[in-house]
């Protein structure tokens, strides 16, 4: 199975793809690492994002986008411009996209803890979160 995960962070979307394929797990190469937004009041960047994300999927042959779950509200709350990236992503056709919840990330993460480090499987320290958003997946 191969999973795009997501880490929305103010106007961005820090991405990482994952494949399982009999338990072996491989981060394929892929163009895009992040994706911006400058003004979310414009909905013509908002369909610009769901487009660029659509097209990734389709070239990749994604089968899901795991998207991890932030508050609605306090210290660490999500923004607007997030909310609205994580509707983007979920009002996607043809692709099912799912919120992770930060619970089940860390009693997934507690079992199968991570052997890798980030620079191992060729990632950028802004795709921590992503990835491990991935793998907690993966290893539900």
């Amino acid at each position: 199975m191969r999973i795009c995960a997501v880490d929305l962070k103010s106007n961005e979307a820090n991405i990482c793809l994952l494949e399982s394929n009999q338990g072996l797990f491989e981060v394929p190469e892929c163009r895009a690492r992040k994706f911006t937004i400058t003004d979310a009041a414009s909905a013509e960047q908002i369909r610009n994002f769901q487009k660029q994300v659509s097209k990734l999927v389709e070239d990749y042959k994604i089968e899901k986008i795991v998207i991890r779950e932030r508050p609605t509200k306090g210290k660490f709350a999500g923004s607007a411009v997030g909310f609205k990236m994580e509707a983007a992503l979920q009002l996607l056709d043809g692709i099912e996209a799912e919120v992770f919840t930060s619970s089940e990330m860390k009693a997934s993460l507690k079992r199968n803890p991570i052997q890798v480090s980030l620079k191992e499987v060729g990632l950028k320290q802004f795709q921590e979160q992503a990835f491990l958003t991935a793998y907690a997946y993966l290893n539900k």
